[in-house]
């Protein structure tokens, strides 16, 4: 059972705040139990909800099969783009990329492209079935996503939401900075040593990392990321990676009061089980789903050229296989922004040879430029595949339906279907 600990608050710099900020006072903070290492007792509804989920993500991951590789890329973009929403940054699945791509954009695309990274590097690094879970590896994780933030776990109290600048009007207190390398030292060891049905363990670590709240900033995203660790080191999914943030983000509201259910004495975990099983088949469908349309966008694009080719006189109407287009076409789903340069160094051709593939992709339409405030070139994009970053983001926020005449109530606006 956690309990309540109760701290004053006396702000030490008040300059520019409100009265009410001002104030001192008594709080309390939240300090939850140490996680056993074996998975609690679950009511019949959750645990059913947990294998069934179990079974959609198996059967996902197969359906995903070979293109998980670069579709995984996709998925941890829309992931991160709706992260980026929860945490109140707004940006485009194009931004994103282009600042991915060019290592230049606004404050809030270059945070997100951190956070791509970050989950990225969190399934490479701890997903080793092997490997022993640490403290310092989620700090490492915390800082990659944060990275102008000290390195280390919090050493001052911090609080989530609220109507002011102040513990004493917080939404929620998490624990005092005293117990956080105790519990994030438990919730390790949780992570690697549980075992049981990933879907459940990915749940209780993605909650109780939350409650935790162990960084200065940057948690949320963290704790996001930790949903695929433990996934993919229990074999949950080995092709893909599947984004439930996004489906969270359709309903912040639901998403927080499942957290704070969670916290409750006695906690509701079997509603929080059940609320993140479901994010999960929801989250699943939707990455089959983009599979599917990548496939038929690589299809048509393809047919696209060589039309444009025949209509243009071009013979060969089909360009040959080890054609610079032909490369650049089969690669646009992983790499949807791209410079002379980057072709010459990925593909190892001269630069000539790049801007004529390169031009020649944009006369057929395939691909669009992208110019900075002064007219400058920046890069090519190949805006269609962006947009369907965005259609699963907009996807899962709605519910995993057609988003076509339904409006969502957070995200990203629609991408034009004519690109």
């Amino acid at each position: 059972m956690g309990t309540y600990v109760e701290r004053l608050w006396q702000p030490e710099d008040t300059g520019g705040l409100s009265r009410k900020d001002r104030a001192a006072g008594r709080y309390l903070a939240y300090v939850p139990d140490e996680l056993s290492l074996r998975l609690p007792q679950l009511g019949e509804r959750a645990q059913s909800a947990a294998e069934d989920a179990l079974v959609v993500l198996a059967r996902a991951d197969e359906r995903v099969g070979s293109r998980g590789g670069y579709l995984s890329h996709l998925l941890i973009r829309s992931e991160s783009i709706s992260s980026s929403w929860i945490e109140g940054n707004r940006v485009t699945p194009k931004k994103l990329a282009i600042a991915e791509s060019l290592r230049q954009g606004t404050q809030a695309a270059l945070d997100v492209v951190a956070n791509v990274r970050a989950t990225e590097q969190a399934i490479a690094e701890l997903s080793e079935h092997t490997r022993e879970i640490t403290t310092a590896d989620l700090c490492a994780l915390q800082h990659v996503i944060e990275p102008r933030l000290e390195y280390g776990l919090r050493t001052e109290q911090n609080w989530v939401g609220g109507s002011g600048w102040s513990p004493l009007r917080a939404q929620f207190v998490p624990p005092p900075e005293s117990d956080v390398p105790r519990l994030v030292d438990n919730l390790a060891q949780f992570i690697t040593a549980t075992e049981g049905n990933p879907v459940v363990r990915a749940a209780i670590a993605h909650a109780q990392f939350e409650t935790i709240h162990p960084f200065v900033d940057g948690n949320g995203r963290t704790g996001r990321a930790l949903i695929h660790s433990v996934l993919k080191r229990a074999d949950a999914v080995r092709n893909s990676l599947i984004p439930i943030s996004t489906v969270f983000a359709g309903n912040v509201d639901a998403y927080i009061s499942g957290l704070t259910g969670f916290r409750q004495e006695p906690a509701l975990l079997d509603d929080w089980v059940i609320a993140f099983a479901e994010a999960t088949e929801r989250a699943a469908a939707n990455a089959v789903k983009l599979a599917q349309l990548v496939s038929e966008l690589d299809e048509e694009l393809a047919e696209q050229f060589v039309s444009f080719r025949r209509e243009s006189g071009v013979v060969p109407n089909a360009p040959r296989r080890d054609a610079v287009t032909v490369k650049i076409l089969d690669s646009l789903a992983a790499e949807p922004v791209l410079t002379a340069e980057s072709v010459t160094s990925r593909f190892g051709v001269s630069l000539a040879s790049a801007h004529r593939a390169l031009g020649e992709l944009e006369a057929a339409k395939i691909l669009s430029r992208t110019k900075d405030h002064k007219g400058k070139l920046l890069c090519w994009t190949a805006d269609r595949y962006l947009s369907l970053v965005a259609l699963t983001e907009r996807s899962n926020r709605v519910g995993g339906v057609d988003t076509q005449g339904k409006k969502i109530r957070l995200g990203p606006p629609a991408p034009a279907r004519e690109q």
